[in-house]
């Protein structure tokens, strides 16, 4: 198994609000915490989601973007306030050592007293359309590979700024998440991929229902309803 550590720069919550002055709640607008702050099964102490349909619990705990791409953003969307502190995305941990073609599904880290596993990656949805008054933040996330992850917590206790996030177990190194991403927004349907990752004994019910509907079907999805902005707010999703 490679050696792979890094330090974690932020930890991060927000609080529900509305989210871009629509009526949507959202807690993708997170603050810095300094201190320890506990982790426990629903992540960090504090953190709040507005849907709890789609964000949050314990498949989707921990959520972390790599510091490292937001040069990428920037120079893509150009100027934006969002890029001179950490949260731009909503992440909960933000580091700049390694990223989603370094980290592989089911890896298992520890972080201060807590021990994390990776989940899935985040797909992307219309908040960020909205977060950064763009109508194509969403997809070009979603094409980008650049979606950060979330982790589950299988170990609660005590974490801050500061602590070393180190890898201890890797079950399917075959498996980086650049690559599943690649099956997902990418490819062709590949049956004999979807198989192998059926395979894979952590993935959460909802993502084992997607490559299972795909092997069956043997078409794409149509991922329009999580990546276009809602009809009402598009006018909130201009460029500023």
């Amino acid at each position: 198994m490679i050696a792979l550590r890094c330090r974690v720069d932020h930890l991060l919550t927000g609080k529900v609000a509305a989210l871009a002055g629509t009526a949507h709640l959202s807690g993708i607008d997170k603050e810095v915490q300094p201190g320890r702050i506990w982790c426990g099964e629903e992540g960090l102490a504090g953190d709040e989601q507005g849907d709890r349909l789609f964000h949050g619990g314990p498949d989707k705990a921990v959520h972390h973007y790599p510091g490292e791409h937001y040069a990428f953003w920037q120079a893509r969307l150009g100027a934006r306030e969002l890029w001179s502190r950490p949260g731009a995305f909503g992440e909960n941990i933000s580091t700049r050592t390694f990223t989603e073609h370094e980290v592989c599904i089911g890896d298992r880290f520890s972080l201060g007293d807590v021990l994390l596993e990776v989940s899935q990656a985040r797909q992307p949805c219309w908040r960020l359309n909205l977060r950064f008054a763009h109508a194509d933040m969403s997809r070009w996330v979603q094409q980008s590979g650049k979606t950060g992850w979330y982790y589950r917590v299988l170990q609660s206790g005590w974490v801050a700024a500061g602590d070393e996030l180190i890898l201890q177990a890797r079950p399917t190194p075959q498996w980086p998440l650049s690559r599943i991403l690649d099956v997902l927004y990418c490819r062709p349907v590949e049956p004999q991929l979807l198989r192998e990752l059926l395979t894979i004994a952590g993935f959460p019910p909802s993502w084992r229902s997607l490559f299972e509907k795909r092997l069956s079907s043997g078409a794409l999805e149509d991922w329009s309803r999580r990546l276009d902005t809602p009809s009402d707010d598009i006018s909130s999703t201009r460029e500023r």
